[in-house]
């Protein structure tokens, strides 16, 4: 996994974690989870419960103690959440500019880390994957949950208007027509 590292010697909770067997991961990480309050964990991995959308995190032993994290979010493309007709065109102009700006990931994250994101376009939807490592599973479990949100602001950002949308979308754009005071979005 890839992202700039931190040489911080302890881990966020200030203490030393007792042995850990070799076929799991560090309780830390776990803990670092858990405390989190946005992630649930499914399978071999965790899930966002604050998005609309499909944000997964997968972790793993990297090295010299470090903790390697994978942020996928899954989001559907532009016609897959509208009732109306999309042309090709706009689809394509649509999905080009969400990469551009899901790459563009820069001063989201706790940590300045560098980035090399993955956004794969299959069928209705597209996929950002973001990798990391970190000492402090902490600020690393704080940073998933970062970019897993700058997705979805990202995402909304990039609607556009005069469509009718269907659920997830509809439910965020009302979500920030009530916080914006009912202005356009």
């Amino acid at each position: 996994m890839t992202g700039t590292e931190d040489d911080d010697a302890e881990n966020a909770d200030g203490e030393a974690d007792g042995p850990e067997p070799t076929d799991e991961l560090p309780r830390r990480v776990r803990r670092a989870f858990a405390d989190h309050g946005s992630f649930e964990r499914e399978g071999d991995g965790w899930v966002s419960e604050t998005t609309a959308f499909d944000g997964r995190v997968r972790v793993e032993q990297a090295e010299e103690g470090r903790i390697g994290f994978a942020v996928v979010v899954r989001v559907p493309t532009l016609s897959a959440v509208t009732a109306d007709e999309v042309a090709d065109v706009v689809e394509d102009g649509w999905a080009d500019t969400f990469e551009r700006r899901a790459v563009d990931v820069g001063g989201v994250t706790r940590k300045d880390r560098e980035f090399d994101p993955a956004v794969e376009r299959g069928g209705d939807e597209i996929t950002v994957t973001y990798e990391l490592t970190d000492v402090n599973e902490r600020r690393a479990v704080d940073d998933a949950g970062a970019l897993i949100d700058f997705v979805e602001g990202t995402y909304v950002q990039g609607v556009i208007p005069g469509y009718e949308y269907t659920e997830p979308v509809s439910n965020l754009l009302s979500a920030a027509r009530q916080q914006g005071g009912g202005g356009p979005v």
